[in-house]
């Protein structure tokens, strides 16, 4: 790294010590983005990174709420509204017992330069609770979200800050929370997206992650002329978006043998094709049940509990659970047996030792920022809807989703190689790490340059 970006690097973890995730996903940006500032002195004369690692606005606020018991609980709620340079704050709001600060730094901040890349006017932040949906009624999650957004539509709003889903945050979190937003605002907005189809929401939305990162996957590999068909996948989790994924893999005629929850993993040799993912999207999104019924309701099918999908051979992985799931070991053995692409659908599942380990192997590897930006994507054509008083068919959804990914592709691959010997893209290999980073980073720093010292 450069002095600049030393300096600045020390900054960050001096003043951030105890957030983890965070650190993680600057030094991942900053590191890759050196070819950039050391090219251009003007983002080091404006002290661009230290603007854009600090968020513009953080939100701090008590959420209480009671049970169907009448117990009394208070959780605690987050906002951070980290940059809108290129537009209103975009990102999701996740409900988990392991939201901190920390993580929801680290999810805004990968959130602007997602954003930045999916061409659409979109600035970064990310939001949530440390309240856990699972196993609460629907009362309880409802009045929980009801106090939620008491306080947090003080702060957002269809030009201001648009919310989203994310991890405990479907669709019925998001109806609940609209509804009081209307209430309490008397307004009738695109404040948030994700919503129901007959009140706001889009089409393509629901698949758009997963789906589009298949879409990257494919963009990759047609650099090789090869496509996904006939390849062997492993993939995590079994929420929304490794759901879709699944469904696009077997549409695409690829076998998908592993999905996963926080319990364990399950192995199928004979390919998870549509008739049983759509049977774990019932089990899932309408029983809420666990990973491991799927064993018992499939012949040949093991399960095993505790562990991660990693050590099966594959030709392609998929990581689609949460962040950090796969290190430096981890990433070596996927490598070993075989693995010649990781698309992340999740936000940064790998560590910093196994993202090295892909570029030292030199495979392809879509990192999240770029291969899940799908989603992020989609709910900005839901604004776009929202703003027109219009729906769009899921064709014209899906096609304008497809476009964007290949799009996201191309900006990612074009920088990679203009900056090809410093990020290690030559002999036919492509560092997509830094050129989504570079390729983000540049618009928006940009246009901070642009609207002065804000």
């Amino acid at each position: 790294m450069s002095d600049y970006t030393t300096k600045v690097m020390d900054q960050v973890r001096a003043k951030n010590a105890h957030e983890p995730e965070f650190i993680q996903a600057v030094q991942e940006v900053i590191t890759t983005i050196a070819p950039v500032l050391d090219a251009h002195k003007k983002y080091e004369d404006n002290c661009i990174l230290e603007r854009i690692t600090e968020p513009e606005r953080t939100i701090i606020f008590r959420v209480p709420w009671t049970d169907d018991k009448g117990n009394i609980h208070v959780n605690r709620g987050y906002r951070v509204e980290f940059n809108s340079a290129i537009g209103p704050y975009k990102g999701g709001l996740r409900f988990h017992p392991s939201v901190n600060l920390g993580i929801l730094k680290f999810l805004g901040f990968e959130q602007i330069f997602k954003n930045s890349l999916t061409t659409l006017a979109m600035g970064g932040g990310k939001g949530g609770s440390d309240f856990d949906p699972k196993g609460k009624s629907d009362r309880e999650v409802m009045r929980f979200c009801q106090s939620f957004m008491t306080e947090l539509q003080r702060h957002i709003g269809p030009d201001t800050d648009v919310p989203a889903g994310d991890i405990g945050v479907g669709g019925r979190e998001i109806g609940y929370l609209f509804g009081q937003y209307k209430r309490l605002r008397n307004e009738f907005t695109g404040v948030l997206t994700g919503k129901a189809l007959h009140w706001g929401g889009s089409l393509i939305r629901p698949e758009a992650t997963g789906y589009g990162c298949v879409y990257f996957a494919q963009n990759m590999l047609a650099t090789k002329g090869d496509s996904v068909e006939g390849k062997v996948c492993v993939v995590s989790g079994s929420g929304n978006v490794a759901q879709f994924l699944v469904e696009k893999l077997n549409q695409l005629g690829a076998k998908v043998v592993t999905m996963s929850d926080s319990d364990g993993y399950v192995y199928d040799p004979a390919g998870i094709d549509l008739e049983k993912v759509h049977w774990i999207m019932e089990l899932k999104n309408v029983r809420r049940g666990r990973i491991r019924e799927y064993a018992d309701a499939f012949p040949g099918v093991q399960y095993f509990p505790g562990q991660r999908p990693w050590s099966v051979p594959c030709d392609c992985a998929f990581p689609c659970a949460t962040q950090n799931e796969i290190n430096g070991a981890e990433a070596a053995t996927l490598i070993k047996n075989g693995c010649k692409l990781v698309a992340e659908g999740a936000n940064m599942p790998t560590d910093l030792d196994g993202i090295n380990a892909y570029l030292e192997a030199k495979i392809l590897y879509g990192p999240a920022k770029a291969a899940n930006a799908g989603g992020v994507a989609t709910s900005g054509l839901e604004m776009a809807q929202n703003s027109q008083r219009l729906n769009w068919t899921s064709e014209e959804v899906d096609a304008k989703l497809f476009d964007i990914m290949k799009n996201i592709h191309e900006n990612a691959y074009t920088h990679a190689q203009e900056f090809a010997a410093a990020t290690g893209s030559t002999d036919g290999f492509t560092n997509y790490v830094a050129g989504a980073n570079i390729a983000g980073f540049v618009k928006v720093a940009d246009a901070m340059i642009d609207q002065g010292l804000v």
